[in-house]
């Protein structure tokens, strides 16, 4: 009902730069939230950031500063600077959605980040 494809992962040097994209597309009537989490080998998943239907924002602690998201629509950015070994992981979109009558959570299939020189 709801097809998050997400798409910017790949490979950066510490203190580099990736931009992840994220869009929703399907029977969509309203997003009501869209978010960014992570999983790093070994560890459970984390949520990294995200973005009301108002536009207000949240970050986990370990990204404040170097990470931003935004919203265009149905698109979710995740601007990531000042990239550091430990943000390597693979990155997930989410968002709540609502489809029919119903607000409907969806994850897109992961991109990968890897972080290294």
């Amino acid at each position: 009902q709801v097809q998050l494809v997400e798409s910017g992962g790949g490979l950066a040097q510490p203190g580099g730069s990736l931009r992840l994209s994220c869009a929703a597309s399907g029977s969509i009537a309203s997003i009501r939230s869209m978010a960014w989490y992570r999983q790093a080998l070994g560890k459970q998943r984390e949520s990294v950031a995200s973005i009301g239907s108002g536009s207000a924002t949240a970050y986990a602690d370990s990204v404040k500063g170097r990470f931003t998201i935004s919203r265009d629509g149905n698109t979710v950015y995740l601007q990531m600077n000042s990239l550091k070994p430990e943000d390597t992981a693979v990155y997930y979109c989410a968002c709540s959605a609502l489809v029919g009558p119903k607000w409907v959570p969806s994850w897109g299939q992961g991109t990968q980040v890897t972080v290294s020189s």
